[in-house]
């Protein structure tokens, strides 16, 4: 299945034969000290940057309505993000992955973002398409 929407995302979780638990890391972009005149440029009119996780979550598909509904409760924390990654935890046995089973995991996906190494993840936009980066 091709995921272009987070709706597509919400519904390819649910149809796995094992419980998923989704894990999400909200990103903004910074643009370095020693951007150049071009690159400023770019950034103003929402283009370039370095991500940087912001923030992070993990839920059930069930938890989850809808992007809409992702997205106001990341509002709540008081973050302006720019894209939010997202991959899948499963479960095992038909036992569904815990919290704390997402800990570990939501770690290393915030640390792999930082290095810029984002292939393992589906990036979204705050509209919640898939998004091509790089």
């Amino acid at each position: 299945m091709t995921i272009s929407s987070f709706d597509d995302l919400l519904q390819a979780a649910r149809a796995q034969p094992e419980p998923q638990r989704l894990l999400f890391v909200f990103a903004g972009a910074e643009l370095p000290e020693d951007a150049t005149p071009e690159q400023r440029e770019g950034f103003a009119a929402g283009q370039g940057g370095a991500l940087v996780p912001l923030m992070c979550v993990d839920k059930r598909p069930d938890e989850l309505t809808s992007f809409a509904a992702l997205a106001t409760e990341s509002a709540g924390f008081g973050h302006d993000w720019r894209i939010v990654f997202a991959a899948a935890l499963p479960g095992t046995a038909r036992k569904p992955p815990t919290s704390e089973d997402a800990e570990a995991p939501l770690l290393r996906m915030v640390e792999a973002i930082k290095r810029g190494e984002i292939s393992s993840y589906i990036p979204f936009d705050a509209q919640g398409q898939a998004v091509q980066l790089g």
